[in-house]
């Protein structure tokens, strides 16, 4: 039976940069664990590389091309319906204790008459959560979060103390260097382990939890790290060397010939950093430090549960939003189409006796993020609204004792909006034509740019995504099926979401019934 529900989402967490994915030296025993007591799934893609859209189309249950958050900053539609206000509906409440990047539609609600006073206004703007504490962890916190209040509480004497302490630290001349450079950060943070960015969180959530007793809930846990700045405390910013991080994956042919956008993307100042081997062995050991620290808190988390008595019958979901290149492809940061960003840790925990036939399994059909939204309203007994939703409940999958689940997917998609970034203007584009669209299924990944050449790789062949086969004659037959599949795909999103289809079965042929009798002979 599930009662409760925990959500955790790690920001820009690599699949391949957890134990239970194969990384050779990361420690990381309680996620581990954790895969061990649920369903590790092998093929989870997101649905965009982007923070914003790969958020909303988790928090919609549909994709960006549907709810129109195409890039951070993007305010979700006030029309868009998400988790929070499903189970609002239901009389339920979806905390939330860190990052959401959701952003209020001021012009809709203001079309509305509604403002932040209000109720449903308060709502709204943030995107159905009741924030507990809510912490983006890329600026500094601002009245949303009582981290700085807590730092400050707590010795970091400074007027912005994220800054100062958080993610900064000494050199060996004693002067303060910021993690924004990241050359600094082989150093240890100025806080202290227990007041980081991931212990605070931690404890944010341990205390909500405590505070429901017998009491049913629903948490979104949602960490800002691995994301950068890279900086962490002592001692995980030395837990790693650079020769126990993973080979860095780029071969000088990808730049013979690159695709434009690609191209484009390199010219960026990540990425001309992350292309400088130096750049790549100060970051990747403290990535990977960062990591083991968020392990370390959630083991703290589970124990919390356990003795509580509420781990038995929580559904726990574990994902990322995104990867992360760390200078693989000659780039830095994300969005772009290669498994290394779209391809994405997910682990779920479902504590129904039902689940029992696929603990520990690892499973290799594809899901996407949209199918987190109808797996915890179907694991909370409430309708799933099919006129809405794009994704599938995942209890198909957790409940097959083994392939008799309904026909499932066969191919993933995924899209990225750069109109906001610099590659947008060295293209030469407009805020209309900056857009690409994947098909990824299990041999071929084919990429669709408005007004650019296609993209293909041969996941079978090569498995790394180095060679483009997109403007290779003989692909012409596969791309043209592939981009068939794109169109379709495309054509199905839904956007009648305004009557259910119980409506519309209520309401086909039903002219006569309202008095309307045109055709008659």
């Amino acid at each position: 039976m599930v009662r409760n529900v925990l959500f955790i989402m790690a920001d820009q967490l690599r699949r391949d940069h957890l134990a239970c994915y194969g990384h050779p030296y990361i420690r990381t025993p309680n996620i581990d664990a954790l895969a061990r007591r649920g369903v590790r799934f092998d093929q989870a893609y997101v649905n965009s590389g982007v923070c914003g859209p790969s958020r909303m189309s988790y928090y919609t249950g549909r994709y960006a091309a549907s709810h129109g958050a195409t890039w951070n900053r993007v305010p979700l539609s006030v029309g868009e319906l998400t988790l929070g206000e499903y189970l609002r509906d239901a009389g339920m409440e979806l905390a939330l204790a860190g990052k959401t990047h959701v952003m209020p539609d001021h012009d809709g609600l203001r079309r509305l008459h509604l403002d932040g006073q209000s109720e449903l206004g308060h709502l709204l703007e943030r995107g159905g959560f009741s924030e507990l504490d809510r912490y983006d962890g890329h600026h500094t916190p601002g009245d949303e979060s009582g981290y700085p209040a807590f730092l400050r509480a707590h010795g970091y004497d400074s007027a912005d103390p994220w800054t100062d302490f958080v993610i900064s630290g000494l050199d060996a001349q004693g002067r303060v260097c910021s993690g924004w450079h990241m050359r600094n950060v082989h150093l240890p943070a100025r806080v202290r382990e227990e007041h980081s960015e991931t212990a605070y969180m931690t404890d944010q959530a341990m205390r909500f939890i405590g505070d429901m007793a017998e009491r049913p809930w629903v948490l979104h846990l949602s960490y800002v790290k691995p994301h950068w700045p890279y900086m962490a405390p002592a001692p995980y910013h030395a837990a790693y060397t650079a020769d126990q991080c993973l080979p860095v994956l780029r071969t000088q042919q990808e730049l013979r010939g690159a695709h434009p956008v690609v191209e484009a993307y390199r010219a960026s100042e990540e990425s001309r950093s992350f292309s400088l081997d130096e750049c790549v062995r100060v970051v990747r050991p403290a990535y990977q430090g960062l990591i083991e620290q968020l392990d370390t808190h959630l083991g703290r988390l589970f124990e919390h549960m356990d003795r509580l008595g509420v781990l038995r019958d929580t559904l726990v979901i574990l994902c990322s939003d995104h990867g992360d290149f760390l200078g693989d492809h000659w780039l830095g940061e994300k969005e772009l189409f290669y498994d290394m960003i779209q391809r994405v840790p997910l682990i779920v925990v479902d504590p129904s006796a039902e689940a029992d036939v696929s603990r520990g399994r690892v499973e290799q059909r594809m899901v996407e993020s949209v199918d987190v939204v109808p797996t915890i309203l179907r694991a909370l007994g409430l309708a799933v609204p099919q006129h809405r939703i794009e994704g599938r409940c995942l209890q198909d999958l957790l409940f097959d004792a083994g392939g008799q689940a309904p026909a499932w997917r066969d191919a993933v998609f995924s899209e990225l909006d750069y109109s906001f970034k610099d590659a947008r203007r060295l293209l030469g584009k407009n805020p209309q034509n900056a857009k690409g669209f994947s098909c990824r299924n299990g041999r071929w990944r084919y990429v669709y740019w408005l007004d650019e050449p296609e993209q293909l790789y041969d996941l079978q062949e090569d498995p790394q995504e180095m060679f483009d086969l997109g403007r290779d004659a003989s692909t012409a037959a596969v791309r043209e099926a592939m981009r068939s599949r794109l169109l379709d795909w495309l054509a199905r999103r839904k956007r009648r979401t305004t009557i259910s289809d119980d409506m519309v079965e209520r309401g086909t042929a039903a002219h006569k019934r309202a008095g309307v009798f045109f055709g008659q002979w």
